[in-house]
């Protein structure tokens, strides 16, 4: 019985490695992203004498958008291998930032979070910015509510995750 379950634990660990294909998809999907990246560059340069300060202000918005979601990618990629495939020494690997390293379950929830709070309250200004343009007030309001939803989920999850620690801390 017992090389049953040491069999079935090795099988377990070997497991891990199933998560590699997923983060190079996600490596896929900042090619993707950074192409697409340079193609909204080209055009917003392209038509930048033709359009006003806030079409231009928008488009450089959305470029924004773009790189925090490839940033929000490239913690979640970090954060898998680390928590996932492979611990990482830092003194092995002293060139990579200290903000990709020891990203915990916590740390990568709240920067997650944090991040979709961003991009969409960048959102909501590109949509606030281009307000003459909208019909309908009720998608604004959406736009507006979206972020605080996320803001009220991060502020959520750092009291849960501080609760958590100090219960941790009070029982030993």
């Amino acid at each position: 019985m017992r090389r049953i379950e040491s069999a079935f634990q090795t099988l377990i660990f070997f497991c891990r490695w199933l998560a590699a294909p997923f983060l190079v998809g996600l490596i896929g999907g900042m090619l993707l992203l950074l192409y697409r990246f340079f193609a909204d560059l080209i055009a917003l340069a392209s038509h930048v004498l033709s359009q006003g300060w806030h079409e231009l202000v928008v488009g450089v918005l959305n470029l924004v958008d773009i790189a925090l979601t490839a940033n929000l990618i490239l913690i979640v990629i970090f954060s898998s291998y680390e928590n996932f495939i492979r611990k990482v020494e830092p003194d092995e690997l002293r060139d990579w930032p200290a903000g990709l390293m020891n990203v915990g379950f916590s740390a990568l929830k709240q920067k997650i979070l944090g991040s979709v709070a961003v991009i969409a309250a960048i959102d909501a200004l590109a949509w606030y910015l281009d307000l003459e343009a909208m019909t309908d007030t009720t998608k604004l309001v959406w736009a507006i509510g979206f972020p605080l939803m996320f803001v009220a989920a991060v502020l959520m999850l750092a009291f849960a995750d501080r609760l958590g620690r100090h219960g941790d801390g009070g029982g030993a």
